[in-house]
């Protein structure tokens, strides 16, 4: 069984979709990533896919995909990827178990590597004896 690295919400799923809907016949999904900026050192990015890259792993909910940067693996490990609409705005967000920080507008985060050996761990707990 493998692992996939991120996970996505019902919402995620439905928000994706609407944007590869609306994007044109070459829109096959979306890719995350992380990149240097902002003023907790880091930020999310959210990038339309028109020709996947091979590299990139693919997370698929509801016939709905998501490739994610190999840059961005160790970083994402465990992530959830969810859509939230609220008064003031709407946006992807992640519940990032990886996240050690975040500015106070939320636009930028400070994320530490995966611990592989814990995620290990706890793949081997959840197995059935």
């Amino acid at each position: 069984m493998g692992f996939a690295v991120m996970s996505m919400t019902d919402a995620a799923a439905a928000r994706v979709k609407a944007i590869v809907e609306n994007s044109g016949p070459d829109a096959k999904g979306v890719r995350v990533g992380i990149k240097k900026g902002g003023c907790a050192g880091m930020e999310y990015t959210i990038d339309l896919v028109t020709e996947p890259n091979p590299k990139d792993d693919l997370i698929e909910r509801d016939g709905v995909r998501v490739w994610v940067e190999p840059s961005a693996v160790l970083y994402l490990l465990g992530t959830e990827m969810g859509f939230e609409t609220t008064t003031l705005r709407s946006g992807f967000i992640f519940t990032n178990p990886n996240q050690t920080s975040a500015c106070g507008c939320g636009e930028s985060v400070e994320l530490k590597p995966a611990d592989l050996a814990a995620l290990a761990a706890q793949r081997q707990a959840a197995q059935p004896a």
